[in-house]
């Protein structure tokens, strides 16, 4: 029987936890599956490893690992696959077949611009944008969110849109905003990158409140989980699920399918 497994990143802020479940929730309304779990990759519970368990006690025989994550990094390429790895002994009359993150959509991008207009702030000729991911060592991360930031001009004429990171390879967000003072620009509209901003939109409104700058900044609400972003995670599970079906319709005609052959599939990359 199959089952979906959703992975989210996990927090210490209750909120966030109770922001993501209740994601998943609606997510679940619109997949057509018995087995539908979430799990947590670090930080809360259930883990990886209880989440796959409870799918297994309800019958799952094949699990579509779904990532709630924004991009494809290490997570998704590395941390996931390895915690699943172990348990493919323990379990091993189950299937197991990998989703893919939410990657560039303009479905998101749509949602950026919707977070700006939100504000009631009027994006100007003189205003500019600056995009705050959470970051990675992953290189994929800052092309991608490069890739976004953009689109996100081209799509609705912004002037300029910056990116930066709480930490991790790229432009660091400490830097712009220490760096204001010679920027051009009279407002700011500011767009953490984030499903749930917790600690990090603190950190975010703290660093600005103590900026000695002429500008106007605007801090808006994060990416989130709205409605937009809720259609491209049916979207990815779905896609999920017709892989899982693909790799167990291989299974039986080959007699097997490799762990490496799975995350190809999942993430669009050549095997090295």
């Amino acid at each position: 029987m199959q089952a979906v497994l959703y992975v989210a990143h996990g927090t210490r802020v209750a909120a966030g936890i109770e922001e993501a479940r209740a994601f998943v929730e609606r997510v679940k309304k619109r997949i057509r599956l018995p087995i539908q779990e979430m799990c947590f990759l670090e930080l809360a519970e259930p883990t990886i490893e209880q989440g796959v368990a409870n799918c297994v006690a309800q019958g799952a025989t094949s699990i579509a690992i779904v990532p709630i994550l924004l991009l494809t990094a290490n997570h998704a390429k590395e941390d996931i696959p390895d915690a699943i790895e172990p348990l493919k002994a323990r379990f091993p009359h189950v299937r197991f077949s990998y989703g893919k993150p939410f990657g560039i959509d303009r479905r998101l991008i749509l949602q950026l611009f919707q977070r700006i207009q939100e504000s009631h702030e009027k994006l100007t000729e003189d205003s500019e944008v600056l995009l705050i991911g959470r970051g990675s060592s992953d290189p994929a991360v800052l092309r991608d969110f490069t890739e976004i930031a953009t689109r996100l001009k081209l799509f609705f004429g912004v002037r300029n849109v910056n990116i930066a990171f709480l930490y991790g390879n790229g432009p660091k967000f400490e830097d712009y905003v220490a760096n204001l003072q010679q920027n051009r620009a009279k407002k700011i509209f500011i767009v953490p990158y984030l499903l749930f901003q917790g600690l990090l939109r603190k950190h975010i409104e703290k660093t600005i409140a103590e900026a000695e700058v002429e500008q106007q900044l605007v801090i808006c609400e994060s990416l989130g989980y709205g409605n937009k972003v809720l259609d491209v995670l049916v979207e990815r599970t779905n896609e999920a699920v017709v892989n899982a079906t693909n790799i167990n319709n291989e299974v039986i005609i080959h007699g097997f399918t490799s762990r490496k052959q799975s995350i190809y599939r999942a993430t669009g990359e050549a095997i090295k």
